[in-house]
């Protein structure tokens, strides 16, 4: 029988974790779209710095960062009574710095493509800054929001060093869908093993279909870029 709590615990971190970057990535990739500013390859560096870092690297960072034994990880406990390390939050906060590329570079990229003219247009028509985003941004972009959308969600899904390094391998709790992969192999259990792998091929597709009929069936709909 496939235990399905590995499948669980990965689509909820996916979950969270693209739900966060929308809401954090979202100003990230609007200032560095209109910035022109020295600091601005900088900020860029190191939000792409998980595209090239190895996975171990940055969970090996992040464990200690997280340990209740260094500053951050210690605060987090003395308020909240519990760990980072080997936890779902924990997870959660790896699978955001990790994942935070995936999220900021095509919002970048659909916020430059926009150009000048919709926001002057805006402006002189007296609307706010908040009034923009919402009502030109927005609209205009939806196709890129689609794009970091899925890419973060497929990225958190497949995630295996930094939630290994993170929150190790605890059922129930930090036992993701990839690592329950390869403890069935490690075991050589290749029916399960083919059973999730199997499983999760299929979702990926399906979602990855679903993307492409959107942006050709729907292309105004969802943006100009």
């Amino acid at each position: 029988m496939v235990d399905l709590a590995p499948l669980w615990i990965s689509l909820k971190l996916a979950g969270v974790t693209t739900l966060v970057l929308l809401l954090l990535g979202s100003p990230l990739a609007w200032v560095l779209a209109q910035s022109r500013g020295r600091w601005k390859p900088v900020v860029e560096a190191i939000t792409a710095l998980p595209l090239v870092l190895p996975p171990t690297v940055l969970g090996f960072y992040l464990l200690v960062i997280l340990s209740p034994a260094a500053p951050f990880g210690g605060v987090w406990r003395d308020v909240t009574g519990s760990s980072l390390t080997f936890s779902f939050t924990g997870l959660v906060v790896a699978s955001v710095l990790y994942s935070l590329p995936f999220m900021v570079q095509p919002l970048q990229s659909a916020f430059e493509t926009l150009g000048r003219g919709p926001l002057e247009a805006a402006a002189s028509l007296r609307a706010g800054p908040w009034d923009t985003f919402v009502n030109v941004v927005l609209p205009l972009s939806l196709r890129g929001y689609l794009t970091a959308t899925v890419l973060t969600f497929a990225h958190t899904i497949g995630e295996f060093g930094v939630v290994l390094m993170v929150g190790g391998n605890i059922p129930g709790r930090t036992k993701v869908i990839s690592i329950a992969i390869f403890e069935h192999v490690e075991t050589i259990d290749y029916a399960q093993a083919h059973l999730l792998s199997g499983g999760l091929l299929v979702f990926s597709f399906l979602i990855l279909l679903l993307v492409y009929t959107l942006n050709r069936r729907f292309p105004v709909h969802l943006g100009r870029l």
